[in-house]
């Protein structure tokens, strides 16, 4: 035996009722044994739990670190919050496989539709590696100190095969038959899925779509047949209204393959929507097919300036900005001042939307951060209150200020999810699975990498909308099961030791705060966690009190199986 805990209450991820004065034993990095009074061993370290839970680690089932895991392989902040698996590729987002003259082509699609600075991304992304075999034996080499998972991104398999014309048309017979190629490859190497998105908000430099957002019917319907040709593979999609849930559901029909479907929030202007989504994902799983809905569970709140004015991107008249986003500032200053694309973007705003962020409610955009000593006083009042008080339409109200501040305010938006009955509902709801971090992507807008803790704090101990057995549950078997990670997400002997030890009463997530840690020196937000007191991950302690564990970070830690010194794997079989 390596280690054991004793005393704890242990929640097993099944969703049963926990088990007080648990111990639970570990060795050889998976759990032994898990009862009341286990045996002790001379020499072999007790940690005692009395007056704490013990939880399996928190499964991230949907992040963005594709990028980041090439320069730090710690996937900060995501450990810290109890995450012990991530998933990432999400959306299709990935950055292999890649041409070594395709790079910078590669990091500009992120740089929009994730929020990364192009600098971050040149100065850290570590390009070793072409195929997504490459990659994965890359980041293998490496040493990781969470589990990862990847799927294979359906914006760079465009982006690889077809180059500038991945996001100017559909692909040929030729080119598609190519990608089918490279997705079966991607498989056989260890990809857990299939990833791509339609949503018309995810746009790269300068306002161009998404690579995947070219895609016709055709191509996603072999692409995703290519997936699961081996009887393996989970589609994960974030939809627009083309790939609404029937046509999904017909997709699922044809290929066989579970389907995850993202981003289901509420919107207050359709608030019906999301819920229409989750009945129609529920009679689709009535007819047999594997349909899951991603929600989350926190309020989709984001920092921006007008420089890159996120929530306002999915706007067909916001275009003209987003190609100037990162170019010639007072071109852009001088767009914001013309009153024909001032009239277009409050045109829009008037006309009911299917998928958007921002849908005109300006009493949810505030002033955060004001860049002239004068101006203050305005902090943390909302754009409608400041532009009533002005007599101003509150569009032309935040442009104005944001040109006479030379676009360096900072404002927050709380775009969707801000109603908590309806998103109690969602989260509860069976045929939903609550995920969506983003972690790793929107750094500069916010960081929901501990939706984890929040789930647990927030929405089980302090406003009890569910059980905290469920939310832990939600967070470890739940997603294990169905993205088919093997002896993950739960407590049990032969089960890998992936565990968070926590005070109930405490847990949560702490406020955001600005560091400027990433490569070149750029910015993101963080959040640190509240209540965890440890983080094993394959049996190797990774977090304690204080925060993250020096000696994980470094690789210099014992008993792990690739040899680099950090305890994570690289996740390549999975259930069926």
């Amino acid at each position: 035996m390596d280690f054991l805990i004793s005393n704890a209450l242990v929640f097993d991820g099944s969703g049963a009722a926990p088990r007080p004065d648990c111990d639970v034993a570990v060795s050889g990095g998976r759990i032994t044994a898990v009862g009341k009074n286990l045996p002790r061993e001379t020499g072999v370290e007790t940690i005692d739990a009395e007056g704490l839970a013990l939880m399996p680690g928190i499964i991230d089932s949907h992040t963005h670190y594709d990028a980041q895991v090439t320069w730090d392989p710690t996937l900060d902040p995501s450990p810290s919050h109890g995450v012990t698996t991530v998933i990432m590729g999400n959306c299709g987002f990935s950055i292999a496989p890649c041409h070594p003259g395709d790079r910078d082509l590669t990091m500009r699609n992120l740089t929009q539709v994730e929020g990364m600075s192009l600098e971050a991304l040149r100065a850290g992304i570590v390009w070793d590696f072409e195929s997504f075999a490459d990659y994965l034996d890359a980041i293998e080499r490496q040493g990781v100190v969470p589990n990862v998972a990847a799927f294979v991104g359906h914006s760079a398999l465009r982006t690889y095969v077809m180059k500038q014309a991945a996001v100017e048309r559909a692909a040929t017979p030729d080119e598609l038959d190519a990608m089918c190629g490279i997705v079966t490859d991607a498989m056989a190497a260890g990809a857990i899925g299939f990833a791509t998105s339609t949503a018309p908000q995810h746009n790269g430099a300068g306002g161009v779509p998404m690579p995947s957002r070219l895609a016709d019917d055709t191509e996603l319907e072999e692409l995703v047949r290519a997936m699961g040709a081996g009887g393996q593979g989970v589609f994960m999609l974030t939809k627009g209204d083309r790939t609404d849930v029937p046509y999904l559901e017909d997709l699922a029909a044809k290929s066989g393959r579970p389907f995850v479907i993202a981003a289901l929030l509420h919107n207050p202007t359709n608030p019906d929507g999301t819920f229409a989504d989750l009945r129609a994902i529920n009679e689709a799983r009535r007819r047999g097919r594997e349909l899951w809905g991603q929600v989350s569970c926190c309020p989709l709140t984001m920092d921006f300036t007008m420089q890159s004015a996120y929530p306002l991107e999915s706007l067909t008249a916001w275009q003209p900005a987003m190609k100037l986003a990162g170019a010639d500032l007072n071109a852009l200053k001088a767009l914001y001042g013309d009153m024909e694309f001032r009239a277009a973007v409050r045109a829009e705003l008037e006309t009911p939307a299917g998928v958007r962020l921002f849908n005109g409610e300006w009493d949810k955009i505030a002033v955060t951060q004001a860049a002239r000593p004068e101006n203050q006083p305005l902090e943390h009042r909302t754009i409608a209150d400041l532009a009533s008080e002005a007599g101003a339409d509150p569009l032309d109200w935040m442009l104005n200020f944001a040109v006479a501040e030379n676009l360096e305010t900072v404002f927050t938006a709380v775009l969707l999810n801000s109603d908590e009955d309806a998103v109690g509902r969602m989260i509860t709801d069976p045929n939903a699975s609550v995920a969506l971090s983003d972690a790793g992507a929107h750094l500069t807008f916010f960081c929901d990498a501990g939706f984890g803790l929040h789930l647990i704090g927030h929405w089980a101990r302090r406003l009890q909308v569910l059980t905290l057995e469920q939310a832990v549950h939600e967070l470890t078997a739940k997603p294990a099961d169905i993205f088919g990670i093997p002896d993950r997400g739960r407590i049990g002997p032969g089960q890998w030791a992936d565990l968070m030890l926590f005070d109930a009463n405490t847990v949560g997530r702490g406020a955001k705060r600005r560091q400027f840690d990433l490569p070149a020196g750029a910015p993101r937000l963080v959040t640190d966690a509240v209540g965890v007191v440890g983080v094993w991950i394959n049996g190797e302690r990774v977090v304690d009190a204080n925060g993250a564990i020096d000696r994980a970070i470094d690789g210099t830690i014992d008993g792990t199986i690739d040899g680099t010194g950090r305890p994570g794997h690289v996740l390549r079989e999975f259930n069926a």
